[in-house]
């Protein structure tokens, strides 16, 4: 009789240990929310977001070779060129010829063909590319060379100094081209590749995130609307593509911050919605038209509002008026603060540049301004903006709108 008791009771305490560890391993919960004697855990002392188990557990993108392979095709290699005045004479560098027979070009001008690199992006089957203008500027001869190894010379269809953008032309067949991603679903954070040909070694992609959206105030052109990244661009970028995860163009690389001539992290392009805006613009007209009024603006700083006696104490003051201008006939004058213009808030120089600039000439714009603190609406018909002087700074240039 005790010999079944036992036996019964060590089938009991088995049952009980296998069941326990059946709730373990598939429902842990079960035990955390109590004790095993019903005895209740303490509860957090604060309200905590905590993710939920299936969410961020995933393992991380192990590679982005496919959204390089789809946008490395279409991305090429500029080589610009401008001859000197003289072909430079192969002997004289070599100072023993020069001592017999003296610089034989001096007081001459003799300068040997400037060189300039960089890339490009197709970005239409009919053979259309963008790229920066400073990479062909000045150039008598540009050569494209694809990534397939093909090679062709191309020509510019048109520039636009202000964005340092500009458009070349090849006739090639089968040409591969990039798809334009969408600038409105850009965030910061998203990753992104550079594709370029950095210091002539060969197309090279390179990996980072989007630092920040709408970079401005840089000095670097007229109308700056920049993605930053700190995907290394290092000179030879210039013209080349950046990208989304999915392959797609976001930007043009332009410009890196830098004090030693290469990556510090901080690079710049030009949003593919200005890029396109450019290529469509110079495709249809051969140049880039934009609004204008002929005034000098300045940022308003609250020392300037103090001096002006200006109760708000941020926004764009007028300090000059082009006589005969587009603001000089509505009534502008120095010292207006301008507020908005066709209801859309002007918070600095840049901000008024580029809403002035996107209006069509010939068009009225209507302008909500400040005088001696009171409102005043006026109505002017935008202009249309010159060309900026070939030998403008780019100060000079932000300075005229």
């Amino acid at each position: 009789m005790l010999r079944r008791f036992w036996l019964f009771f060590a089938q009991a305490v088995t049952v009980l240990l296998a069941l326990m560890f059946i709730v373990a391993t598939l429902k842990p919960q079960w035990l955390t929310k109590q004790g095993q004697f019903g005895k209740q855990l303490a509860e957090p002392i604060v309200a905590l977001r905590e993710v939920a188990p299936s969410i961020g557990t995933g393992p991380a993108t192990a590679s982005y070779a496919d959204a390089a392979q789809k946008a490395m095709p279409a991305v090429v290699n500029v080589f610009s060129s401008k001859d000197g005045a003289l072909p430079p004479d192969p002997r004289a560098k070599d100072p023993l010829f020069r001592y017999f027979f003296g610089d034989r070009n001096k007081g001459k001008q003799q300068e040997e063909p400037a060189t300039n690199l960089g890339s490009g992006v197709i970005v239409s089957s009919e053979g259309y590319i963008l790229t920066n203008q400073h990479v062909v500027d000045g150039a008598q001869k540009i050569e494209i060379s694809l990534a397939d190894g093909r090679t062709t010379d191309a020509k510019v269809i048109g520039v636009d100094p202000e964005t340092d953008l500009a458009v070349l032309k090849v006739n090639l067949t089968n040409l591969p081209t990039i798809t334009l991603g969408r600038m409105d679903q850009a965030r910061v954070g998203d990753v992104v590749l550079a594709i370029g040909n950095p210091f002539g070694v060969g197309q090279t992609v390179t990996m980072g995130i989007i630092s920040a959206l709408g970079r401005n105030h840089l000095g670097i052109n007229t109308f700056e609307n920049f993605i930053q990244t700190d995907a290394p661009i290092n000179p030879g970028n210039s013209g080349g593509a950046l990208v989304d995860a999915n392959g797609n163009l976001l930007g043009i690389n332009t410009a890196i911050y830098s004090r030693s001539g290469g990556s510090l992290g901080i690079g710049f392009a030009i949003p593919v919605s200005t890029a396109r805006s450019v290529l469509e613009s110079i495709i249809t007209t051969g140049s880039v038209t934009r609004g204008w009024i002929g005034v000098e603006p300045q940022d308003v700083t609250p020392e300037i509002a103090e001096s002006f006696g200006l109760e708000q104490k941020s926004g764009t003051i007028i300090t000059g008026v082009l006589q005969g201008g587009p603001a000089d006939k509505a009534g502008i004058k120095p010292g207006d603060v301008l507020q908005s213009v066709n209801g859309e808030e002007i918070t600095d120089t840049t901000r008024l540049l580029n809403v002035i600039a996107q209006i069509k000439p010939g068009t009225d714009a209507k302008i909500r301004l400040i005088r001696k603190n009171k409102a005043i609406d006026l109505t002017v018909m935008i202009g249309k903006r010159p060309p900026p002087p070939k030998q403008a700074t780019t100060e000079d240039d932000q300075s005229d709108e």
